[in-house]
């Protein structure tokens, strides 16, 4: 039986080729993953990489392989194979969806990150100044079963509109049979702050009904049919709500400490994982 913050056997037969390497001479790797595991219980206690417990092996080992795996983007990959396990059994609500973001304190020691991070690496590390200090926001597309499909990270600043369109346009559910990826939903849950009429003529051409409540605000009169507001389908939108808040149990996610946006990221997919994971495994017993 697998201790708290490590994967079990099944979980890792599910993704262990993403994260494992063959090795040649000289001295013998250690265990992927004993790695992962290490990475896993960063994750979960939030506490910094030196800290570590000596049962993991030597933190910097650790945190080389983490480093590894983010640039080889293991961490997106596994999210992706997940997100196929569990559409395969059905476990994806392809019809509902809802958008939402939240915003994350960071550090003062997350702000020191220079100009170069490599070309996935945003220009200003996703970092921002907004009501709450130095935050990081962190864009989410989820299911009705509260699990994340695509999230996008930004600076606190941000405002939730700009990101609703390039998130929606990322979103991408594999099927192992043929077709294209599920890239819509029939219906499209959001609050009064995706509430604008370029995300609703979106939503038109795709054939997704928007279920977003109305800013208290004067407009202009339009021709055709008025809007209708689904209250009682809106009031499943607290699923995103419920997710974030499981997703921030996570310490590494709920506070920022990492310099680069794409190591935060990486702690993200790992932690969406994580829920994938949940999902996959609790639904099959």
């Amino acid at each position: 039986m697998a201790k708290r913050y490590e994967l079990s056997d099944e979980a890792w037969a599910v993704v262990a080729d993403l994260f494992t390497e063959t090795h040649g001479r000289g001295r013998p790797r250690l265990s992927d993953r004993l790695m992962l595991d290490g990475v896993l219980w960063v994750l979960c206690s939030g506490a910094a990489w030196r800290d570590m417990p000596e049962r993991f092996g030597p933190w910097s080992t650790v945190y080389q392989r983490f480093r590894g795996w983010r640039n080889q983007g293991a961490f997106d990959q596994m999210l992706k194979r997940l997100h196929l396990r569990l559409n395969e059994q059905g476990l994806i609500d392809v019809q509902t969806w809802m958008i939402d973001s939240t915003a994350v304190r960071a550090t003062r020691a997350s702000s020191g990150a220079g100009k170069k991070g490599g070309p996935d690496e945003p220009a200003d590390h996703a970092l921002g100044r907004s009501r709450g200090g130095l935050t990081t926001k962190i864009h989410m597309l989820c299911d009705a079963n509260g699990t994340p499909l695509r999230f996008l990270l930004s600076g606190g600043q941000a405002s939730d509109i700009s990101y609703a369109q390039p998130l929606l346009d990322e979103v991408s559910i594999p099927s192992s049979q043929r077709g294209r990826p599920r890239k819509r939903c029939k219906w499209l849950l959001a609050d009064k702050g995706y509430d604008a009429e370029a995300l609703r003529r979106y939503c038109d051409q795709y054939r997704m009904q928007p279920v977003i409540p109305l800013r208290s605000m004067k407009r202009k009169p339009k021709p055709g049919l008025p809007r209708l507001f689904d209250r009682p389908k809106y009031r499943q939108r607290n699923i995103i709500e419920r997710m974030f808040g499981w997703l921030k149990e996570n310490r590494r996610i709920v506070t920022r400490f990492d310099k680069l946006a794409k190591s935060y990221a990486a702690m993200v997919s790992l932690a969406c994982s994580m829920r994938c994971l949940r999902h996959l495994f609790s639904y099959r017993t």
